[in-house]
């Protein structure tokens, strides 16, 4: 991806009571009929650090919500496209715990959403995941390789230094 639009971004991996990861339901307007799910998270405005990004990125897409938000646990390079461009993607992915019901987060209306709405207007749906489902579904879902990671912070933690995805 010579000509790719080089990015930063903070994503979440926000686990309720039970142990379940919050997953957003994503397309592409340039691939009509194809969608995936997705962490909560995005780019990072400039100076921002990658915890700022990570608190403002769930403040836009699911509202203002009780999150305890962690360490950073994994980090990785990704490459995609997105309405014809091609980006370069440096991510993070903060560890995030809620107390609140399930049922409490959904997707903010992407025209209250402030800054950046054509990104969150692509957002279609939230849900729950358990790791089994994650195992089970011919959804596709990014990060790959979340249902492990899932897995091994819920049973051994968040892990020193974070894994590279």
């Amino acid at each position: 991806m010579d000509d790719a639009l080089h990015r930063r971004a903070a994503r979440v991996l926000l686990l309720d009571r039970s142990d379940r990861v919050l997953l957003l339901r994503g397309l592409d307007p340039a691939v009509p009929g194809t969608s995936w799910w997705i962490t909560p998270g995005g780019g990072l405005e400039p100076g921002e650090s990658v915890r700022e990004a990570a608190l403002r990125e769930l403040a836009e897409e699911i509202g203002p919500a009780e999150v305890e938000l962690g360490p950073v646990v994994a980090y990785g390079t990704v490459s995609f496209s997105f309405r014809g461009q091609a980006y370069e993607q440096e991510q993070w992915f903060h560890l995030a715990r809620t107390g609140a019901e399930p049922d409490a987060f959904g997707l903010v209306d992407a025209r209250a959403a402030g800054p950046g709405p054509d990104e969150h207007a692509l957002l279609l749906a939230a849900r729950w995941w358990t790791v089994e489902e994650l195992r089970d579904t011919a959804e596709t879902v990014y990060p790959a390789g979340l249902a492990e990671l899932v897995e091994q912070l819920v049973t051994e933690g968040p892990p020193v230094p974070p894994v590279r995805l």
